[in-house]
């Protein structure tokens, strides 16, 4: 049934969601990978397609910034539209010397200065790890291997601030294993895990804190074709 921010209808999103952040992205993807596409969804302009790729039934659909913003569409997802699968492909600044612009990152955790999972109400105030589904995980890892695409696995820093962090701070969570900083990754497995559900996000990286250089906008909208391809072929009927 349609909810507040999508109109689409009960069963017409396929079982894996491909989401991109950017919409116009998502509909980058439906028009050059996706045969047959159709617009599910456009309510406040994120677009939502479902169409197949090589016979397998597929969606794609924007998630917009933030970890509030993905949080509202996958629980959606998830919990009206039977959805079971959701990969996150976005960008991410590297926090590593070793990856460069257009490496993947496969993220297996995601650390947070965020109070997301404050809703679930753990008790003794702990803090929940993050995790990706580890059979996706697997599936991606291979893609990569078969395509041959520069990637590495490991933690993500998923944080609430795209302005205002000084070196000295994000330093410190490359020094603890994180290899990117990103925004939406640890709601989004924190979601699927409540949900009994899978996800995976997939990073090309964007820019990075390191040596200072970044991506264009056209760059980051139409050039990350990588992570579709390893996205792609995660798919499931």
């Amino acid at each position: 049934m349609p909810t507040p921010h999508n109109d689409a209808n009960e069963f017409d999103y396929a079982k894996t969601v491909l989401m991109p952040g950017d919409p116009l992205r998502a509909k980058f993807i439906a028009e050059n990978y996706l045969e047959n596409p159709k617009l599910v969804n456009q309510v406040r302009g994120m677009l939502a397609y479902t169409g197949t790729y090589h016979g397998k039934k597929v969606s794609v659909m924007g998630h917009g910034m933030g970890m509030p913003s993905i949080g509202i569409y996958a629980q959606e997802l998830y919990s009206y539209y039977h959805v079971d699968r959701i990969i996150r492909i976005g960008s991410a600044g590297s926090l590593s010397p070793d990856l460069k612009l257009f490496d993947l990152v496969l993220a297996s955790g995601a650390s947070t200065n965020s109070n997301f999972a404050a809703q679930y109400d753990l008790p003794e105030n702990g803090t929940l790890s993050a995790v990706a589904s580890f059979p996706l995980l697997v599936e991606a890892r291979d893609s990569a291997e078969k395509h041959h695409y520069r990637y590495q696995v490991g933690q993500v820093f998923s944080s609430d601030h795209f302005y205002n962090d000084p070196e000295s701070k994000w330093k410190k969570w490359a020094h603890m294993g994180c290899l990117a900083v990103e925004m939406e990754a640890y709601a989004l497995y924190l979601i699927a895990a409540d949900q009994k559900k899978e996800a995976l996000t997939i990073l090309t990286i964007s820019d990075s804190m390191i040596t200072h250089e970044e991506t264009t906008t056209e760059q980051r909208r139409t050039g990350f074709t990588h992570m579709m391809d390893v996205a792609l072929d995660c798919v499931k009927e």
